[in-house]
Order: C-alpha cells, then sequence, then structure tokens
C-alpha cells in the first residue's frame, strides 16, 4: 500500500488561520444579526476614520509600479536571467484575469453604471450627465487602481521568490526590513492574515456568484428552480466538487485550461453584445469615457468628497478599493505564481495596461447598452429591476436582445466556470500560504482547503452572515494596506541593491578572456561551421572545463579559501564554488545546452546536417545564464574567465559590504534558488 505524501503544513501558520475561521463562522452562524450589527458599526468608523489613508495608499501603489515599469529596474527578470517565461502571454493573461475579477465583471458590469445613473453622487439622477459620471465612476472604481494593488503584491511576491530564494509568502516580502525575523512570530502572522483575509474573502465572492447563479437558474427554469439557501448550498457543493478536479489537475491541466475557457466565453459574450447592441454608440462612448477618465484620473484618485455629507464615497469607492486590497494576498500570489520568468516592466504592462482595456471596453458594452437601453428605447423599468436585485441585472439585460436563453444559458456556465476558477485558484494559493510558500503540497492538503472554501460559504449562506463577514474582510484590508505600502519601501530598498550591484559590474573595465587573447582560432572556425555534436560539446565539458576547475580549485585552496568542483550528470553541468567565511560565495557553472540550429545552417544545407540541435557550453553565475559558449576554448582561456568572473563578483562584494551572497541550489533541469538570505539586516 502506498503511503500518503507528507504534510508540508506550517503548525504557526496552519492552527492559527483554522482557529480564526473556525471561531468567525461559528460566532456569526449562532448570532448573525449580533455580528452583522459589531461589524457594521466598525466599517463606518475605518472608513470614516481611515479613508484617507485607503486612498492615499492606493496613489502610492499606482504610482510606485508605473514608476518601476519605465525605470531602468523595468529590465530586470522575475527569475534568474536566463529564465523563459513559463507561459505564453495568452494563457498568462487568461488566468491573471479569470482569478483578478471576472465574477466582478459579470455582476457590476451592468449594475453599477444603472445604480450610478439612477443615485449618481454629484450629477442630477437620469440625465446626460449623470450617464456619463456613471460610466466614468465603473472606469475608475475598476481600472488601473484595482489592477495596481494586485500588481504590486504580486510583484513583490514573484521578485523576492524567484530572483531571490525566499519563500513564495506574504511574510517573504519583509524580508529587506526585518532579515531572518520573516521566519519567525512576525512573518507567520502576517500568513495567517494573509490566509483568513483570503478565505473568506473567497467565501463572500462565491456567495455574490451562487446569487447570481441561482437568479440566472430561476430566470431560465422559473417553475423549477426556485431562489432558495437551499438550491445555493446545492450550487456551492456541485462547483466544489468541480473545483476539486480543477485543484487536483495541477495548475497547468486544471486551472489553465478553466481560465482559457473562462476568457473564450466571456469575449464571445461581449462581442455578441457588442454586435446586436448599439455597436456605434458603444465605440463612440468607449473612446470618450478612456479620455475622460485618463482626464481626470489624478483628481478622483485623490477624492474623498470631503464637503459632502453622502456616505457615497464609503459604500462605494472606499468598498471596493478595501476589497480589491483584503483580496490581493490572493491575487497577487497567484499572479506570482505564474509570472516566473517575465521581466518587471513585461509583468507591469501585462497586468496593468491588457486587463484595464479590457475592463473598460467590457463595461463600455454592458453598460452602455443597458443605458442606451434606458435612455433611447425606453426601457426604464430595467432601473427599479436592478435596484431590487443586483444579481439579474445581467439577465434583464440579454432579456432584450436576440437568442434570450441561448446567451442566458451560456452565461450561466460562464458564471460557473468563473466561480470554479476563483475557488481552485483561491485554494492553492491558501494551501500554499499554509505550507510556507511551498507548492509542492500532497493532494490530500490541498483538498482540505478546497472542501473548506466550500464549508465556509455554504456555513455562512445558511447562517445569514455573508454580508457580515464581507465587511469584515474590508476592515481587514487596513492593516494589510500597511503591510503592501512596507513590502513596496522593501522592493524599492532590494532594486537599488540589485541596481547597485548592476552599475558596479558594467563599470569594472576587465574585458572576457577571448577578447584579450584568441587560442585555437581556427579551431573556433571549425566549430562556428561544423556545429559540435552533444557528445563533443560534453566531452569538452568534462574535460577541458573540469580540468581548468580542478586548478583553479587547487590554487584557491593554497590560499584559504574553500574550492569545490562538482559534475552534475544530471543536468550535464560542471560546477566550481569558492567560498571564504559566511559572506563570499561564488558560483561557476558550464552547462551543456542545446538550442534549435540557427536559420542560416538550414538554408542550402539541410541534408548535411549531423544533428538537428547546436549544442553550446554555455557560463552560468548566481544570477543566471551569461549567454556566451566557452566551448573550443583552451584551459588556459576556461581559467582566465573563471578567474575574470570571480573578480567582477569580489568588486561588487567589496563595494557592497552588506549584502550577502545568492545561495543557489539544483532543481529539476534548472537553476532555482534557496529559502535564505540575500541581504542582510541593514540593507543598503
Amino acid at each position: 500500500m502506498s503511503k500518503l505524501p507528507r504534510s508540508t503544513i506550517l503548525l504557526p501558520v496552519f492552527v492559527p488561520a483554522a482557529t480564526i475561521m473556525l471561531l468567525l463562522v461559528i460566532g456569526t452562524a449562532l448570532n448573525p444579526e449580533a455580528a452583522g450589527e459589531l461589524f457594521s458599526k466598525v466599517l463606518a468608523f475605518t472608513t470614516d476614520t481611515f479613508g484617507w489613508f485607503y486612498m492615499l495608499a492606493v496613489a502610492i501603489f499606482l504610482m510606485f509600479i508605473i514608476a518601476l515599469a519605465f525605470s531602468p529596474y523595468g529590465s530586470i527578470k522575475l527569475g534568474p536571467d536566463h529564465a523563459d517565461a513559463e507561459y505564453n502571454f495568452l494563457e498568462w493573461f487568461a488566468m491573471l484575469f479569470s482569478a483578478g475579477y471576472g465574477i466582478a465583471l459579470l455582476f457590476y458590469g451592468v449594475a453599477e453604471p444603472v445604480l450610478h445613473f439612477a443615485s449618481p453622487p454629484l450629477s442630477t439622477p437620469q440625465t446626460i450627465a449623470a450617464a456619463k459620471e456613471a460610466m466614468q465612476i465603473a472606469y475608475f472604481h475598476w481600472g488601473f487602481h484595482i489592477w495596481a494593488i494586485y500588481g504590486v503584491v504580486g510583484l513583490s511576491l514573484a521578485y523576492f521568490s524567484f530572483r531571490h530564494g525566499l519563500p513564495l509568502s506574504v511574510r517573504s516580502t519583509l524580508y529587506p526590513l526585518i532579515g531572518d525575523k520573516i521566519h519567525g512570530p512576525i512573518g507567520h502572522t502576517v500568513d495567517v492574515f494573509a490566509i483568513v483575509g483570503t478565505m473568506f474573502g473567497i467565501a463572500t465572492s462565491l456567495g455574490l456568484s451562487v446569487a447570481q447563479i441561482n437568479a440566472g437558474l430561476n430566470y431560465l427554469l422559473p417553475n423549477t428552480v426556485p431562489v432558495s439557501t437551499t438550491v445555493q448550498v446545492i450550487i456551492i457543493a456541485l462547483v466544489t466538487a468541480a473545483a476539486l478536479v480543477s485543484v487536483l489537475a495541477g495548475m497547468d491541466k486544471g486551472v489553465k485550461r478553466l481560465s482559457i475557457l473562462n476568457m473564450v466565453l466571456a469575449t464571445a459574450l461581449m462581442l455578441f453584445v457588442f454586435i446586436v447592441g448599439p455597436s456605434v454608440f458603444i465605440l463612440n462612448a468607449f473612446m470618450e469615457n478612456t479620455g475622460s477618465y485618463l482626464g481626470n484620473i489624478v483628481e478622483r484618485t485623490f477624492s474623498l468628497q470631503a464637503y459632502q455629507s453622502s456616505d457615497w464615497i464609503g459604500s462605494w469607492t472606499l468598498f471596493i478599493f478595501a476589497w480589491t486590497i483584503a483580496w490581493a494576498p490572493f491575487v497577487g500570489l497567484f499572479i506570482a505564481k505564474i509570472s516566473r520568468g517575465r521581466t518587471i516592466r513585461e509583468f507591469v504592462l501585462g497586468v496593468m495596461l491588457v486587463p484595464t482595456l479590457f475592463t473598460f471596453f467590457w463595461f463600455s458594452v454592458f453598460g452602455d447598452t443597458a443605458l442606451h437601453m434606458i435612455m433611447v428605447d425606453g426601457y426604464e423599468a430595467l432601473i427599479s429591476e436592478v435596484q431590487n436585485n443586483q444579481a439579474i441585472a445581467l439577465f434583464k439585460l440579454l432579456e432584450q436582445l436576440p437568442f434570450t436563453q441561448i446567451v442566458s444559458s451560456l452565461t450561466v456556465v460562464l458564471i460557473i466556470t468563473f466561480f470554479v476558477t476563483s475557488s481552485d485558484s483561491g485554494s492553492l494559493v491558501i494551501d500554499s500560504l499554509a505550507a510556507g510558500g511551498r507548492s509542492d503540497t500532497p493532494w490530500w492538503q490541498r483538498t482540505f482547503w478546497v472542501v473548506t472554501e466550500g464549508v465556509v460559504a455554504a456555513v455562512l449562506l445558511i447562517a445569514g452572515g455573508l454580508s457580515a463577514l464581507q465587511t469584515a474582510a474590508i476592515v481587514s484590508a487596513l492593516p494589510f494596506a500597511v503591510i503592501i505600502l512596507i513590502s513596496t519601501f522593501g522592493m524599492w530598498r532590494a532594486l537599488r541593491i540589485e541596481g547597485h550591484r548592476n552599475e558596479s559590474l558594467a563599470n569594472d573595465n576587465h574585458l572576457p578572456p577571448h577578447l584579450l587573447k584568441l587560442d585555437a582560432w581556427r579551431d573556433r572556425i571549425d566549430y562556428m561551421t561544423n556545429q559540435p555534436t552533444r557528445d563533443k560539446v560534453l566531452g569538452y565539458i568534462k574535460g577541458t572545463v573540469l580540468s581548468s576547475m580542478h586548478e583553479v580549485a587547487e590554487k584557491f585552496a593554497e590560499t584559504g579559501w574553500l574550492p569545490e568542483v562538482n559534475y552534475d550528470e544530471v543536468n550535464d553541468r560542471a560546477v566550481l564554488e569558492l567560498r571564504r567565511g559566511d559572506n563570499v560565495e561564488f558560483w561557476y557553472e558550464v552547462r551543456l545546452s542545446e538550442h534549435e540550429v540557427p536559420d542560416y545552417y538550414t538554408e542550402d544545407m539541410a541534408n548535411e546536417l549531423p544533428q538537428e540541435h547546436h549544442h553550446r557550453a554555455e557560463v552560468y553565475l548566481r544570477r543566471g545564464g551569461q549567454t556566451y559558449d566557452l566551448y573550443g576554448y583552451q584551459s588556459e582561456s576556461v581559467i582566465n574567465d573563471i578567474i575574470d568572473q570571480f573578480e567582477k563578483y569580489l568588486h561588487f562584494v567589496n563595494v557592497s559590504p552588506n549584502i550577502l551572497p545568492w545561495r543557489m541550489q539544483q532543481h529539476d533541469d534548472d537553476i532555482t534558488l534557496e529559502q535564505g538570505s540575500v541581504f542582510d539586516k541593514k540593507g543598503s
């Protein structure tokens, strides 16, 4: 009988998080009215007292992430320099979008513009000015600011994990400020908070989704499916089962495929409404609203309606921003997981620009179509229907378009797939947080979190406590906003250190040895024109390279250094390590790499090539692949290259005495970073 995989649960995180969730669920279930009243009072106090802080924090997140994209740091990769993106752009965008707020667009795409048109904060209700203001508010609530919050968290997590070898966990973003204390009580507390916020954030979001699914099924089958808690609990059970299948299938087979299905269905629905709706009006409104949004973004970013007594800002803008901050551990960690290998600039532009433009067009298609129906077609009853039940808004819009039954049925399917994607991706994130940032958790551990999500959502529905826990999640955003601000400062310090390293290496005047001394140049020409076989390159690494490394190691051992030379048969690489004390650790590796044969060899020579691939003996350092090939150089040049790279490394260590070395370990067929220190507690 096979044994279950060993648990990866981090008890100081798991036990408090599970206990808090259990107590909140029980307390809310026993007395939902008292809980709701308490949470409402706390919410009112938080928004009244700290509303300015939420708005300022979001403004800082937006300015910081945009500045990074256009700074020299934008070219830094989220991983070693040689790392490639794990997912193509379409797969990546589909997953980050589905996890981000696909459900919110379906729920609010029609409802929010209609509600703001009926009751705008500044304009006269149900006027042209009110329509413009309604769309501006929707753009502002779901545009750059939302993705700036997700982006800052995701970028920090990806940078510290994939670039510096810290756990893929919220605690890691604080490393430049508190050092190894992230592995103690402070780090545990941060991750506990992230788990609790994520769990109840997902549960309340799933509550909104299941209400919309129930409303849609009741709309399609009014005599068969009633709107009731029992039906909604059954839906949660079925969707949880589907999410479990997706989670057990893994990121590539489960989450990725569902995310792509989501994007296909969502895009198809949007294009259908655009084509059969007022297309020209939608395009005109899209252009006008986008321009107005960009023109007024600064004013809206800092607007708190200080001279108005209305609580509109707390009910809408602060609610949405705080809710997003509470969700940031979930979405940020998930998009970090799928962003390894991308540069900071690619990450920012992908996370900020593409989803925002898609969102703007989505609201133009659905929101402006709804406003056109009200203002031009005379469908004023839509206002009262949405005010009475926001969950039915989308279906009431589709009722006025062709193929209502078919499109409404596909819409229900789309809501369900978004529901499943949020549940399974959220479960993977919570599971990783509870395991200290690890992703190689056993199946039964992932199953626990998927089932727990479903149980929490079902219990809250039965107890009527969804709104109370939603409020609790919003209030929990206050301390997490502080954590994000601290992590933003920590990342800025880390990037300064890395920039300083790159600058110091760039200013070093030593040239690579092959520019100073070319030996065996005839052999080099033969290599470039004939292309060596895999066996020849392997023989070169095991022979010339290894013997050169041993010579270097012997000399350094005589001077008090601790050298180590190894050959890795699994990954076909020779490695030289040099250590001195705790602060200096140099790594030089020559690895067999395989590439597609260059195009200029395939023209008129295809039948003459002895092999299908081009093989190289490439040099790798701590920061990744160096993209140059040693094959064909004699031992003297190899030794000079090792010493040259070591001298550059010492130059950086000498001018940056506060920086600890990167420690790396072999993992599969790639270089990954250990969970260890990159910076000392003083930083730089």
